[in-house]
């Protein structure tokens, strides 16, 4: 899994971008040092010049007029400005790193764990732009830096972007760092990497007090001894619950416990029990558990139905390339029918009609695959993955309109409304979707609230004043959070916060989040 960290991070953000590197030979005062010897023969250190006489003393005044200590000038390891964190430079997301700066971190953390799922993948796009974006922390300190870490990673893992949030805290220092190296632990539990951590944790003890987490460690680095004193200690001190010691006792004495019945479903699931009873033969099922927990489901010892019941499931959150879950679908034959099975023989149906080219196997086919995809509440994803590939097909009718409908949920959004024609029919709300798809308004302002909210924004745009004052004053960061989660409020029926949330995004300069957002309102069919 964590193999593929560096595809995931890519779909998160609307962009790409490329990185080139040049090595070149490390320069050295000792040239022998840089001639590798012939193997089996060590280098030889250069021979010694002969002696010269010594020269005469330099009459130098004294480095002291006393032995007393000196007077030596400290500084705390904490004042220095640590260096930007994040995994995408401002360069590509149109972000400043000073966004989070004029913050208060402990704001900042509440904010991120109080904002609810925000339904619209533009603004699901936008989130994780801010969460990956390199920035600077308040105050400019470490422990600043490593809370706003900590708070970003934790966004993330409830995001379901795990391996982002691993490689967010590794770019921080996780391994040497008691505040991040729990969550970090945690994260490499759910994909399998926990012997990384566990391997920094034995060479510093002190990095958690997690009593759990030191005994699976332990047993992981065949340190049976400290596992089985600790697992004492702990059960002794009552330092655990006692659903993990159970787990925890039948992870270090397997033949004790071979003939025994399976463990009850814990009550309560944290990263560590869910890979304890993954390691006993007794895996929990990830569909009641927390977005986080579908990744485990991605890895190949996971069935097919399960992967792909996770790839749904992350990708509605934004947490997984589209090309990913498409790659999902078009693995294998279903053998089955119903549910998930119906809505991959359609994907694949349509999935081979566009490679026939045939305008008649297309107009068959895309009918039913946007129908099970609507179902699933991923009509963006098929409409990114797929409408560059039916451009160019020609249809007619019911696939035509649904044709328009996947260009305008799509990044081409502008060019197909442009070149929308006049039969195209995709409601009574036409000619608002041709028009906010290019950053316009209509005259006639609709009757319904929330069409009427959106031509406001694009006519007479009203930003609310206080998130505009928060970005001027180096919270933009936090500012973009506060319209995010007012434009969730607007897509559910509060036309207010649509209007004001849609105008800040605009005079922010965020247009493409704000069309888009508008779009999709529009055009997917989602109840509160």
């Amino acid at each position: 899994m964590s193999g593929l960290r560096a595809g995931v991070i890519g779909v998160f953000l609307p962009f790409a971008f490329a990185a080139s590197a040049q090595s070149t030979a490390p320069l050295s005062v000792i040239d022998w040092l840089d001639k590798p010897a012939p193997l089996g023969q060590l280098p030889r250190a250069p021979a010694p010049r002969a002696s010269k006489p010594a020269a005469k003393p330099v009459d130098e005044p004294a480095v002291t007029n006393n032995g007393s200590a000196p007077h030596i000038i400290t500084r705390s390891l904490d004042a220095g400005a640590p260096a930007n964190v994040g995994l995408v430079p401002p360069a590509v997301t149109g972000m400043k790193p000073d966004l989070w700066v004029g913050s208060d971190v402990a704001d900042l953390a509440r904010r991120l764990n109080k904002l609810p799922d925000l339904e619209l993948p533009a603004s699901n796009a936008l989130l994780f732009t801010l969460l990956l974006t390199e920035a600077s922390a308040p105050n400019g300190t470490a422990s600043a830096q490593n809370a706003l870490t900590l708070a970003r990673a934790e966004k993330l893992m409830a995001l379901g972007a795990v391996d982002p949030a691993l490689a967010l805290l590794e770019q921080a220092g996780a391994s040497t760092s008691r505040s991040l190296f729990d969550l970090w632990a945690q994260l490499g539990l759910l994909v399998g990497t926990e012997d990384t951590a566990c391997g920094a944790l034995s060479r510093a003890r002190y990095l958690t007090n997690d009593a759990g987490l030191q005994i699976f460690c332990a047993a992981r680095g065949g340190d049976w001894d400290t596992a089985a004193l600790t697992f004492g200690s702990a059960k002794a001190l009552s330092l655990l619950p006692r659903e993990t010691l159970d787990v925890l006792d039948r992870f270090l004495n397997p033949d004790v416990f071979e003939d025994a019945a399976p463990l009850k479903s814990p009550r309560k699931v944290d990263p560590l029990t869910f890979r304890l009873f993954e390691t006993i033969g007794e895996p929990l099922p990830t569909g009641p558990l927390p977005r986080a927990y579908a990744v485990a489901d991605l890895r190949d010892i996971a069935g097919w139905k399960s992967q792909l019941e996770a790839a749904e499931r992350l990708t509605r959150a934004g947490a997984l390339p589209d090309n990913r879950l498409l790659g999902l679908y078009t693995n294998r034959q279903p053998a089955a029918s119903g549910g998930i099975w119906d809505r991959v023989r359609a994907v694949q149906r349509f999935d081979t009609a566009l490679n026939t080219n045939s305008v008649e196997a297309v107009s068959k086919t895309l009918p039913a695959a946007w129908h099970h995809m609507r179902e699933a509440e991923l009509e963006v994803s098929f409409a990114t993955a797929f409408y560059d590939r039916i451009t160019e097909i020609e249809l007619t009718g019911k696939a035509a309109r649904i044709k328009a409908r996947m260009g305008l949920l799509s990044p081409a959004y502008e060019m197909v409304a442009v070149a929308l024609g006049d039969e195209i029919k995709l409601g009574p709300e036409m000619a608002l979707i041709r028009a906010v798809a290019q950053g316009e308004a209509v005259a006639k302002a609709p009757s319904d609230a929330l069409p009427r909210a959106i031509n406001d924004a694009f006519s007479t745009p009203a930003p609310r004043q206080e998130w505009i004052e928060m970005a001027k004053t180096q919270r933009l960061g936090e500012a973009l959070l506060a319209t995010l989660d007012s434009l969730r409020d607007g897509a559910r029926g509060d036309s207010r916060a649509l209007r004001e949330s849609l105008g800040t995004l605009r005079a922010l300069g965020l247009e493409d989040t704000a069309r888009r957002a508008a779009l999709q309102i529009l055009l997917l069919e989602r109840s509160p």
